[in-house]
């Protein structure tokens, strides 16, 4: 084999290996990206139902009437 045609193989081999590390990298990426994205679903899920669980809280302690966040009377 001639110098070039060793050199052109290098090429090939190293050319070849990068594409199957793009490869791989791609599909990592979309893996995480979709990762991702199931769970700002599921934050955007919680932070309204924290949100609706706050609001209930507060009808709630508004018509019952005690007082709110005072001491029981055995202190």
């Amino acid at each position: 084999m001639t110098e070039i045609a060793k050199d052109l193989t290098g090429l090939r081999e190293r050319i070849d290996a990068l594409e199957t590390r793009v490869a791989y990298q791609d599909d990592t990426i979309e893996t995480l990206n979709a990762t991702i994205t199931a769970q700002w679903k599921q934050i955007d899920m919680l932070t309204r139902q924290v949100a609706t669980l706050g609001e209930r809280l507060q009808e709630a302690e508004s018509n019952s009437g005690a007082p709110r966040n005072e001491p029981p009377p055995h202190y």
